[in-house]
C-alpha cells in the first residue's frame, strides 16, 4: 500500500501473524501488535525501516479490555494521517482436541472469545472510531476451511470460524449502505506449518478421526511456509476488489 497506512494485527507474535507483522514493517507504514507477548527488537527493525510499531501484551481470551484500550488508541489518532486503515483479526485458539463434551468448560470459552468474541469487539471499535475517517478501511478476518468443513473433535474451533464467516457478511451488508463503509473479508489462508498444526497432528486419533489427514499433509509436504502465507494474505489485503466476496479462500484468488 501507498502512502501513511495503519494496520491493527492481532495474534501477531508467532506463526503467520509473525510473519504479517514482518512484512508490514515499511516506510509510512504505523502498526499495532495485540498479543499475549511482545516480541523483542520488532519496534526497533520497525524504526530502522522508516515504520512505527506499537505492541501491546494482552490476552484476547478476555477482549473487553483489549476493546476499550483500542478504542481510547484510536480516538488519539489524528484521522487525516492515513491513506489507508486496516484491522486484521489474525488471532486464534484451538482447545485440546476430542469430543465437545469431554472437553474442560474454560478451554471453550476462550476458543470462542479469542476467535469470536475478540474480532467482533474490535471489529466493531475500529469501525466505529474510524467511520469519520477519509482513509480507505478494511477489515479482514483470518478465517479457515473448518468454518466451512465440520471436523469432529473441534466443534469449538469450527464454530469460532464458521460464525467469523457470518459475521464478516452481515457487516460487510451494513458498511455497504453507508458512505465510505469500510470493506470486509473473513479469508481462509490455506493449510499453514505453524504450531496448531503440530497440535493436529500429535492429538489421539481417537478423538480426532481426521489427525491423519493433517500428518499426511505434513509429510507430503502441502503445508506453507508462515512467511508464504503471510504474503498470499497481505497480498489479498491490497486487491481492488477486496471485499467485493466477503467470505473467501486465498487459494481461490
Amino acid at each position: 500500500m501507498n502512502g501513511n497506512a495503519l494496520f491493527i494485527l492481532t495474534g501477531a507474535s508467532r506463526g503467520m501473524g509473525a510473519a504479517m507483522a514482518d512484512q508490514l514493517l515499511a516506510p509510512g507504514h504505523t502498526l499495532l501488535c495485540i498479543s499475549r507477548r511482545t516480541r523483542e527488537g520488532l519496534e526497533a527493525r520497525a524504526q530502522a525501516q522508516g515504520a512505527q510499531c506499537e505492541q501491546w501484551a494482552m490476552d484476547l481470551a478476555d477482549p473487553q479490555p483489549v476493546a476499550v484500550r483500542l478504542a481510547q488508541w484510536l480516538a488519539a489518532r489524528d484521522a487525516n494521517t492515513f491513506h489507508h486503515a486496516s484491522l486484521i483479526n489474525n488471532a486464534g485458539l484451538l482447545s485440546r482436541l476430542g469430543p465437545v463434551g469431554q472437553t474442560d468448560g474454560s478451554e471453550l470459552s476462550d476458543v470462542l472469545r479469542v476467535g469470536l468474541e475478540a474480532p467482533v469487539l474490535l471489529s466493531a471499535t475500529f469501525l466505529r472510531h474510524t467511520q469519520s475517517w477519509q482513509a480507505r478501511r478494511r477489515v479482514l478476518n483470518i478465517s479457515s476451511g473448518l468454518g466451512r468443513r465440520a471436523m469432529a473433535g473441534s466443534a469449538t474451533y469450527c464454530a469460532a470460524k464458521a460464525g467469523l464467516d457470518h459475521f464478516s457478511r452481515s457487516v460487510a451488508l451494513e458498511e455497504a449502505a453507508r458512505s465510505n463503509g469500510a470493506r470486509i473479508v473473513s479469508l481462509a489462508p490455506g493449510v499453514i506449518d505453524t504450531g496448531m498444526q503440530s497440535q493436529l497432528r500429535d492429538s489421539d486419533p481417537a478423538g480426532f478421526p481426521d489427525r491423519d489427514n493433517f500428518v499426511r499433509l505434513h509429510t507430503t509436504g502441502q503445508l506453507t511456509s508462515p512467511k508464504e502465507a503471510a504474503a498470499r494474505v497481505l497480498a489479498y489485503l491490497t486487491r481492488a476488489d477486496f471485499g467485493d466476496t466477503p467470505v473467501a479462500d486465498v487459494r481461490d484468488a
